[in-house]
């Protein structure tokens, strides 16, 4: 073995808003199922802690729903969620991967609901584990340059992308290793996912032949002999591979622990780690455009942004959260002098609006899109409100 090849890892995680209660009250199996999944995670890290390290990224508003008392209860006879928590934050083999708090797609959001959801996201996975991630995940790996500012603003210094999105200044794409792009003077690593590998993990793999593919795909890129990044990503959480209670048989038993195996006994020439130890040692040097796109889920390829914004409804339902959002900006651009339940009203209308921004609403098609409407009416019923006010004080 003449190379070493560097594996990244990487998990994510999510539950829309009141989806865990929802899950332990109606299927408490699948409830367990999903709970499960999120505490094998932290337990084969630790198992495998000498040769084995994951990427792990949370959702604001997942890490809310474990932070809830009646939640905690509830899921406590399987899972000791603040056990879970607490095991995460301890462990130097998992890199916590940061999110927008309630999983929007941000290129559909307006601009100006960017900051809350990375800020809020960032300091939910502090306050849940103690400490600050410093890589970005973007929920649906949706992602803009636009959005590179505001990453940057908050404190990340990289984010995951999907790598057939990158298109790098020579020209050459080599999604095997790290690039940095730069929007308005601000410049973030950029970590190309390897899309055709993630889906194998996502699906269902063995570790001989990923070691195989990973090799092979390796030996055609643009520089085989240079040091070598591999970026698989998947959810954590969702379908059977993940969910198998029989964990011989699911990810972390059937891949996970065998690959570490292969490791350990130097059988592979891939080693495991965290991208930001890969980054101080190999930091990016081309620069990159990103175009705007995602990673493919459902019958799209991630081109577009077709699977939450592509039928009429889902249409409709974007310009109704941006156009509530623009009444919320403009009140506030307005340099009111409310009332105490003025301020209350608003602050309520805007929380609200972050919530209806949750890419469930718009992933799961027309089915789904009520539930975003369930967010934007009380929001509205609130603007009134405020509204009136601001009316009443000019007369």
């Amino acid at each position: 073995m003449t190379q070493q090849i560097y594996h990244a890892l990487g998990l994510h995680m999510h539950q829309p808003p009141g989806n865990l209660q929802l899950l332990i009250e109606e299927n408490p199996f699948e409830a367990e199922q999903i709970m499960r999944c999120y505490e094998r995670a932290v337990r084969y890290a630790n198992l495998l802690q000498d040769a084995a390290a994951l990427q792990v990224g949370f959702s604001g508003i997942l890490l809310e729903q474990f932070l809830d008392p009646e939640i905690i209860e509830k899921y406590a006879p399987f899972i000791n969620i603040p056990d879970m928590l607490d095991r995460y934050g301890k462990a130097n083999n998992i890199e916590l991967i940061g999110m927008g708090y309630y999983h929007p797609i941000f290129p559909l959001i307006p601009q100006r609901d960017w900051q809350e959801h990375l800020v809020r996201g960032k300091e939910i996975v502090e306050k849940a584990f103690g400490r600050s991630p410093t890589g970005f995940w973007p929920p649906e790996m949706a992602f803009c340059m636009e959005m590179i500012p505001a990453l940057v603003e908050v404190g990340y210094s990289y984010v995951v992308v999907d790598g057939v999105h990158i298109k790098p200044e020579s020209g050459i794409l080599d999604i095997y290793k790290p690039y940095k792009a730069t929007y308005e003077g601000k410049t973030i690593a950029i970590i190309p996912r390897e899309r055709d590998i993630s889906n194998a993990q996502e699906s269902g793999t063995d570790p001989v032949w990923f070691d195989r593919e990973v090799c092979q795909k390796i030996a055609h890129s643009p520089a085989p002999d240079a040091p070598r990044l591999v970026t698989t990503w998947s959810d954590g959480e969702n379908g059977g591979w993940f969910r198998q209670m029989h964990e011989q048989s699911g990810f972390f038993g059937h891949f996970f622990t065998p690959f570490i195996e292969m490791i350990r006994n130097n059988s592979t020439s891939l080693r495991s780690l965290k991208l930001s130890d890969y980054l101080q040692e190999h930091p990016p040097e081309e620069e990159a455009f990103v175009q705007t796109g995602a990673w493919n889920v459902g019958n799209t390829s991630g081109f577009d942004l077709s699977q939450w914004a592509g039928s009429e409804a889902q249409k409709q339902a974007v310009e109704t959260i941006c156009r509530v959002s623009d009444r919320y900006w403009k009140i506030v651009d307005s340099g009111n002098n409310l009332s105490a339940t003025g301020q209350q009203f608003l602050i309520e209308a805007r929380e609200w609006i972050l919530e209806g921004e949750t890419s469930c609403f718009l992933f799961w098609g027309d089915d789904w899109v009520p539930k975003l409407y369930d967010r934007t009416r009380p929001a509205e019923a609130l603007l009134d409100r405020v509204e009136s006010e601001l009316l009443a004080l000019t007369h």
